[in-house]
C-alpha cells in the first residue's frame, strides 16, 4: 500500500480515531470511530451549589458555551419551578441566535466550507478559511470575520462575556437591555441577514453549481435514511430556545413529539468497550447496532435534523430557502453533506429572529426574573448549532447537585456518523488504494456534522488529535496516520 499522510488534521473539535478494516482485495470490511477521550463531567458537578451550573458547564467547551449555558439555565428554571418573565425569555433567545450566527460561520467556512469551495482533493495546506479567501475573494474574508465577531458581539452584550456568558438565572437574566445597545444589536442583526444571504449565493454558485458536487451529496456513500429530531415551537417550526421535541421517521412523517422532561421515556444510551461516548436511539423502536432504516432507533440531530423533523422556518427568508432546499432534494432529505446547506438555511433563520426580537418593544423591559421557588428536579433542553441538548439535574434540599446527565448533541449523532464514516469509507476505498483526497472524502463524512467530541465526553485535555488506523483483512496493523 502506497504510504498515506494526513498533516495536520483539522476542521473538528476534540478527539477521534478512525480505523479501517480491509479484506482480502483491499476492499474496506468494516470502519470505526473511536472517541477515546473520557467521559467525567457530570460526575465532578455532584455536590456544587445549583446556581453554579450555568457558569461551569460553560466549560465543557469553548466553542458551545452558550447552548450549555441556557440548557443548564432552563434546567435551573423547571428544578425551581420558575418561570422566567417574557422579556428574559426574549433576551436569552436574543443572545442565542447571537450564539447561532457566529458558530454556524465558523463551521461553514473555517471547518466544513472549505471541502466544497476549495475543493475535496486540493492539498490540505489549501482546505481551510485561507484557501476560502484566496478562491472567494479577500472581499467575502473580510465580511465572514467581521459577521462571526458581529455574532460574538451580541453574546458579549448579553451574556456578560463573549465566548463564556455569565448572564443566566434560575427565573431569568441578570442585566436588562439598554436602548443603545439594542440599537446596535439591531444594526448587527441587519447586516447579519445580508450576510447569510450572500453564504446562500455563494453556495448555490459553489457547490449546486458543481454538477460534480452534486452527485456527491446524492451518492449512496453519503446517503443514510434515519430518524431525524429536533425542537419545534407550536406550528412545528424550527426553534432553537424552546418547544417541544419532535421526532420524524425516514418517510418525513411524525413519529413522535414529546416535551422535554420526558425524555427519559424515549431515548435510551447504548454502550460499548471500544470507545467513551454513548449510542443514544430511540427506545420505542431499540437498538439494532450500528444499521440504519425504520428498523434502527438511531436518529440524527444538528441543522438537517431539525429541518427534517420541522415543518418550515418561522422567518420569511428561511422559509423560502427552506423550500428551494426541498424542492431541489425532495423531503426528507437524507444526505449527509445537505447538513452545510440546512447549516446556512438556519444561519440565515437566526440572523432574521435576532433582527426581530432587536426590534421587539419589550427587549429593553426591566421586568427580566422572577423568584425561584424550593429545589427540586428539571431538564432544560436547546438545539445547540450540532443539535439536540440536554442537561437533567436532581437538587437536594440545600440546593447542591445531586445528580447531573448530559446527553450532547454530538452524542446523539454519535451511531449516525460512526455509519456515515464506514459507508464512506466502503464507497470510496476500492483494492486498498487510497491518497489525500480519499481520505479527505471520509473525513467529510463525519465533518457534515460539525462534531464536537470533547462536548460528547466532555475531556479537559486541549488538543484535538486524530489517528487513522488501517487494518488487513488479518486485522493487521498496516497504516497509522496521525497529527
Amino acid at each position: 500500500m502506497k504510504e498515506v499522510s494526513i498533516n495536520p488534521i483539522t476542521r473538528l473539535e476534540g478527539h477521534g480515531s478512525i480505523s479501517i478494516f480491509l479484506n482480502d482485495e483491499g476492499d474496506v470490511e468494516n470502519a470505526y470511530l473511536k472517541i477515546p477521550e473520557l467521559r467525567g463531567f457530570e460526575k465532578f458537578c455532584e455536590g456544587r451549589r445549583a446556581e453554579l451550573m450555568p457558569l461551569l458547564t460553560t466549560r465543557i467547551c469553548g466553542v458551545c458555551p452558550v447552548a450549555h449555558h441556557f440548557a443548564s439555565t432552563k434546567a435551573l428554571d423547571a428544578a425551581f419551578n420558575v418561570e422566567p418573565p417574557s422579556a428574559a425569555k426574549k433576551l436569552r433567545e436574543l443572545m442565542y441566535a447571537g450564539y447561532i450566527i457566529y458558530d454556524h460561520i465558523l463551521h461553514f467556512y473555517y471547518l466544513g466550507g472549505p471541502d466544497f469551495i476549495v475543493g475535496p482533493d486540493a492539498p490540505p495546506e489549501k482546505r481551510n478559511v485561507l484557501g476560502v479567501i484566496e478562491k472567494a475573494g479577500l472581499d467575502i474574508g473580510k465580511e465572514v470575520i467581521k459577521h462571526r465577531a458581529y455574532g460574538q458581539k451580541i453574546t458579549e452584550i448579553l451574556g456578560g462575556k463573549a465566548t463564556h456568558p455569565v448572564c443566566g438565572l434560575p427565573g431569568g437574566i441578570s442585566k436588562p437591555l439598554s436602548e443603545e445597545n439594542r440599537r446596535e444589536i439591531e444594526k448587527m442583526a441587519a447586516s447579519s441577514v445580508e450576510f447569510a444571504k450572500l453564504s446562500l449565493r455563494l453556495f448555490q454558485d459553489i457547490v449546486l453549481g458543481n454538477s460534480a458536487y452534486v452527485d456527491m451529496i446524492k451518492s449512496d456513500a453519503y446517503t443514510m435514511k434515519t430518524y431525524y429530531m429536533g425542537l419545534v415551537d407550536d406550528k412545528n417550526r424550527v426553534n432553537f430556545y424552546d418547544g417541544k421535541i419532535r421526532v420524524a421517521d425516514p418517510n418525513g412523517h411524525e413519529f413522535l413529539k414529546f416535551a422535554p422532561k420526558d425524555y427519559l421515556q424515549h431515548i435510551g444510551e447504548h454502550v460499548e468497550q471500544w470507545t467513551y461516548s454513548k449510542f443514544p436511539f430511540l427506545k420505542k423502536v431499540g437498538w439494532k447496532g450500528l444499521v440504519y432504516g425504520a428498523d434502527s432507533g438511531i436518529y440524527r440531530v444538528g441543522p438537517l435534523g431539525r429541518l427534517n423533523a420541522a415543518d418550515g422556518m418561522a422567518t420569511p427568508l428561511a422559509q423560502a430557502e427552506y423550500e428551494v432546499m426541498y424542492k431541489t432534494l425532495g423531503k426528507p432529505v437524507h444526505g449527509t453533506l445537505a447538513f452545510h446547506w440546512a447549516r446556512l438555511i438556519e444561519l440565515l433563520y437566526a440572523a432574521e429572529r435576532a433582527l426581530e426580537l432587536a426590534k421587539d418593544p419589550e427587549i429593553t423591559s426591566t421586568n427580566i426574573r422572577n423568584k425561584p421557588g424550593e429545589p427540586g428536579e428539571g431538564v432544560g433542553v436547546v438545539e445547540a448549532a450540532r443539535g439536540t441538548l440536554y442537561h437533567h439535574y436532581v437538587l437536594d434540599k440545600d440546593a447542591l447537585v445531586k445528580d447531573v446527565n448530559l446527553i450532547v448533541a454530538t452524542t446523539n449523532n454519535y451511531p449516525a456518523i460512526c455509519i456515515s464514516i464506514r459507508d464512506a469509507a466502503k464507497g470510496l476505498i476500492r483494492n486498498g488504494k487510497v491518497d489525500q483526497g480519499v481520505l479527505n472524502k471520509v473525513e467529510m463524512a463525519f465533518r457534515a456534522y460539525d462534531p464536537c467530541f470533547a462536548c460528547a465526553t466532555h475531556y479537559a485535555v486541549g488538543q484535538m488529535p486524530l489517528t487513522i488506523e488501517v487494518y488487513d483483512s488479518q486485522k493487521r496493523l498496516i497504516e497509522t496516520i496521525q497529527r
